[in-house]
């Protein structure tokens, strides 16, 4: 009786850790979010890893419009389409929210991605290049190709560091925030497709 007493306890206190935890890493969460939604905008240098190969690019971020300057190619996202354009094609792909959630280089929304479909828990903390960064673990409420995600938070700043993506293949990639600067002067056309611009290129409508 005493054993069982003493296992129903561990449980207990268990389950109330856990609970804890998951509390505890949706609020730093939110506080990034909180964060993040007070700037006008953020234009990001990041860096993205696969295991083989790493590849710099850069993103400005406006709510939820981007622009995503990634391996030769041009996102712009502006509220309800996505527009790619590959220059050395001539070929612009146009497509919908939906397919853009999909389809995107995750820099564009890695600010706002884990707020649904998500459990949370609070993962390991290091020190990189002196800054202390929180790991939250996000595991996908639905099977997908994604069987974990690992956010790095700087938590000083209150920004996210990186993102891994653990694959059920057992692959992984990783996305680094190098730069982040807040409050720049964009245009008002920096989140629009303006296709005058491409007179020659071949338009692939999706939608």
């Amino acid at each position: 009786m005493k054993k069982l007493f003493t296992a129903l306890s561990i449980l207990f206190i268990s389950v109330g850790a856990m609970a804890q935890n998951a509390t505890d890493a949706k609020k730093l969460l939110d506080e990034v979010s909180a964060k993040t939604k007070s700037y006008s905008n953020m234009v990001i240098d990041f860096s993205y890893n696969n295991g083989k190969q790493e590849i710099n690019g850069k993103a400005a971020i406006q709510g939820e419009k981007y622009v995503v300057d990634f391996m030769g190619l041009t996102q712009i996202f502006d509220g309800s389409k996505m527009y790619i354009i590959n220059p050395n094609d001539e070929e612009i792909t146009i497509a919908s929210a939906q397919y853009s959630d999909a389809q995107s280089v995750s820099v564009g929304n890695i600010l706002t991605f884990y707020q649904k479909g998500y459990t949370y828990v609070w993962d390991k903390k290091q020190t990189v290049g002196g800054k202390s960064i929180q790991y939250i673990k996000l595991v996908p409420t639905t099977k997908t190709d994604v069987k974990e995600i690992y956010l790095g938070i700087d938590t000083a700043k209150k920004q996210i560091y990186n993102r891994t993506d653990v694959y059920r293949s057992g692959s992984k990639s990783t996305i680094t925030v190098k730069t982040f600067k807040t409050n720049q002067t964009l245009s008002k056309n920096h989140f629009t497709f303006t296709k005058s611009k491409y007179p020659n290129y071949y338009i692939n409508n999706l939608d």
